[in-house]
């Protein structure tokens, strides 16, 4: 009984966890975008394309895919256009393989 009790505190540690994470990597994924778009159209030092791949890939795509395509920021790039949304179905399908 108590291993039951324990197993399903840690089950919502672990969720409360992921939640967080994803919240936190989703609002970087958008704050560096929108700097990235403001130095684009300042001239100034811009963020460099891997970055902005790296924190998809780490689990901002969805936040970092909705961002570029309101501010309309790398949305001629394939690089991004395909790039992000094959980043999300890839994390989609490993969701699926640990949950399942």
């Amino acid at each position: 009984m108590f291993s039951l009790t324990l197993s399903e505190n840690v089950r919502g540690a672990l969720t409360t966890a992921l939640i967080i994470y994803f919240a936190a990597i989703s609002i970087v994924s958008v704050v560096i975008c929108c700097i990235d778009k403001i130095n684009a159209k300042k001239h100034k030092a811009r963020v460099p394309e891997s970055d902005l791949l790296l924190f998809s890939a780490l689990g901002g795509s969805v936040f970092m895919l909705i961002t570029m395509l309101i501010i309309r920021h790398k949305t001629k790039k394939p690089k991004f256009m395909v790039g992000i949304p094959a980043i999300i179905v890839l994390q989609a399908l490993v969701a699926v393989l640990i949950l399942f």
